[in-house]
């Protein structure tokens, strides 16, 4: 493959991106090209866009400059990337937002290549991730095993895809084992979504004040997603600060932080999570881990990784701040292969030049009814109020009141399905009073 394009000029790719995940992910992606990319981030206008302090933590690291990122608002984002001339576009959003720009840089005239990819683990593989960037040409993932269970969740449904593997962009360097004397913190990476019930959040809280009360003299940090009046790539219900607080009075040495996962990971003794990404980060870092067993393992908990990993602790093993390091075995196939067998540079590139001799053909959309009025609803959900259009507006004044009732009758089917598959309790044991 040639180092750049026609005539020795750079290949240009440019990702979209908007919510703190997403950003860091596409960011750090990109900051790591090689010098035959000018690589560039627009950040999108949408509800849950990053703050500028979430902007600033999000590149710190990555190797991509501030002034390679600029932000963009949705009705501009067209002309935009015909004026950086993209050769390239990743999408670096949710799997809603992921469809509705994968048909808008697909109409583009010539179509740059459409990459895409998930910015933390994705074990267990779904179908929702696959379908949603169905018109994508190229599928990042980040480990051997990522490979391997999307390629067979695309065998089974039919939904193929290309796939292509890069290391975990911020978890590059190779995992060692540092000296415990480098930090003294017990870091808790927390997760909007895991666990999802407010009492399980608040048993983990809960462990993190006996933590921060076992040992008076070492930090306990609660590392939070994002401050007061931030978003996140997904809502949180019941976060960490209000459960504290509902606890009464907390140790001094507990405390929470929205500095970078980078800064924290410098002051951890270890780390403790559900399944949170940052526990590949710690591993890379060579921080050890516990991923907190109390809620069990489940592809809900998106835990199964760090089970195989041996990473699994109880909560007595966080406050006595057992920490551990993961299966040398377990390393190779998730996530920190060695740096030869990433694929997903030379591939882009490839693509590249398949769109420049215009031999690249287009990859059609997940087929569903709807139409123009389908495009504009799924537009409106996936911007909010930022899609100002007519259509967005219209489709959103009808698709509400529909969706509510599809959502009531699913229901309706469901518990009927459930009501005759229940089992029938034998009479006797029916605590019915029979006539005398």
């Amino acid at each position: 493959m040639s180092p750049s394009g026609p005539r020795g000029e750079r290949l240009r790719v440019v990702a979209i991106a908007d919510t703190d995940s997403y950003v860091k992910w596409a960011a750090s992606l990109l900051g790591g090209l090689d010098g035959r990319w000018d690589a560039s981030v627009l950040v999108l206008s949408t509800p849950v866009a990053v703050s500028e302090a979430q902007l600033a933590s999000a590149l710190r690291g990555s190797g991509l400059p501030r002034d390679r990122v600029e932000r963009v608002e949705y009705a501009g984002l067209a002309a935009r990337l015909r004026d950086l001339r993209a050769d390239a576009v990743v999408l670096a959003a949710r799997g809603p937002l992921v469809r509705v720009l994968a048909r808008d840089v697909a109409a583009l005239s010539p179509r740059p290549v459409i990459a895409t990819g998930l910015p933390g683990i994705s074990i267990p593989a779904t179908r929702k991730a696959v379908v949603y960037r169905l018109q994508s040409d190229l599928f990042v993932v980040h480990s051997r095993r990522e490979l391997r269970e999307f390629g067979a969740l695309s065998a089974r449904t039919g939904y193929t895809h290309r796939y292509a593997l890069a290391t975990l962009p911020f978890a590059r360097s190779r995992p060692g084992r540092r000296a415990a004397a480098e930090g003294t913190d017990l870091v808790f990476a927390t997760q909007a979504k895991v666990p999802a019930d407010r009492a399980d959040r608040l048993r983990i809280a809960r462990m993190l004040v006996r933590a921060a009360e076992a040992d008076p003299g070492r930090r306990v940090v609660v590392k939070l997603r994002a401050a007061t009046g931030e978003h996140q790539t997904h809502v949180e219900q019941d976060g960490y600060p209000e459960l504290l607080a509902s606890l009464g009075p907390l140790p001094p040495n507990l405390v929470t932080s929205t500095a970078a996962m980078g800064d924290a990971l410098d002051a951890a003794e270890g780390l403790v999570t559900v399944s949170s990404t940052a526990a590949i980060e710690a591993i890379a870092r060579g921080v050890p881990v516990i991923a907190l067993d109390t809620f069990g393992v489940s592809p809900r908990l998106i835990n199964e990784t760090l089970a195989d990993a041996d990473l699994l602790g109880s909560e007595d093993d966080v406050v006595a701040r057992r920490f551990r390091h993961p299966d040398p075995e377990w390393l190779d196939d998730n996530y920190f292969h060695p740096p030869h067998a990433d694929d997903w540079e030379d591939r882009l590139a490839q693509l590249v030049s398949l769109r420049r001799a215009d031999a690249l053909a287009p990859r059609a959309p997940f087929a569903r009814r709807g139409g123009a009025l389908r495009d504009a609803w799924e537009r409106k959900t996936a911007l909010g109020a930022d899609d100002a259009s007519a259509a967005g507006a219209v489709a959103y004044a009808i698709g509400m009141p529909l969706r509510t009732v599809v959502r009531m009758l699913q229901r309706s089917r469901r518990a009927l399905r459930w009501a005759r598959s229940a089992p029938v309790a034998p009479l006797a044991e029916r605590h019915v009073r029979l006539p005398s």
